[in-house]
């Protein structure tokens, strides 16, 4: 996925993972969800690590031809998790979800969203995942808010998506991208690079995220 912000190369926990990983054809992050359309694995299809096996390669072979099934459905997450039953009991594949209160060295949407404590120690410094991402929210625009609140978001106002039909027009790459995160308020009750206790709150009875 694209909502995706990358601190440390992910390759190098599946390395120290170690024998674990080596028992699994393909590993997730929780989606964070408990819906029975995701049941029973509850995997996030926007980051994942597979190995290179006949098992893995019929998986995603079987997505593509699902694309009808996506098409209606329109989340390739739903059929991809369906799939994953399929073949885990047809076929032997090996499938692995990250426990999401176990694994904060992958957080995403979930701990964003729920995880108040997690948050602060990636702010601060005092933890260092290897990724963070923007799952477990609607819409994109809201993912970008909250990108851009969290200080992770590097890309100046005029390159973005408003312009796109008018690609020949755009700066070039070096004055698209800012060297520091460009942090705006949106949302007091969310995780913020700055205190934002002056923005309204997103929940209903949401409680600030600095306290005062």
């Amino acid at each position: 996925d694209v909502d995706i912000v990358y601190y440390r190369n992910p390759l190098e926990f599946f390395s120290e993972y170690g024998s674990v990983s080596q028992n699994y054809d393909i590993i997730f992050q929780h989606d964070g969800s408990s819906q029975p359309r995701y049941a029973p694995y509850s995997s996030n299809s926007g980051f994942f690590y597979t190995r290179s096996n006949k098992r893995v390669q019929y998986l995603l072979t079987s997505l593509l031809y699902h694309g009808d099934l996506i098409r209606k459905t329109r989340t390739h997450q739903q059929v991809l998790n369906q799939l994953l039953l399929e073949h885990s009991s047809l076929f032997g594949l090996k499938v692995k979800t990250l426990d999401r209160h176990d694994y904060n060295q992958f957080p995403g949407g979930y701990h964003f969203n729920h995880d108040h404590s997690t948050m602060h120690q990636i702010i601060s410094g005092e933890l260092k995942p290897y990724i963070f991402h923007m799952f477990f929210t609607d819409g994109k625009e809201t993912k970008v808010k909250f990108l851009k609140q969290f200080g992770e978001w590097y890309v100046h106002e005029e390159c973005t998506e408003k312009l796109i039909g008018n690609a020949n027009n755009l700066p070039a790459s070096s004055q698209c991208c800012s060297a520091k995160p460009l942090i705006s308020c949106y949302y007091k009750d969310k995780p913020s690079a700055i205190p934002c206790n002056d923005s309204p709150s997103h929940d209903k009875n949401g409680e600030p995220f600095w306290k005062q």
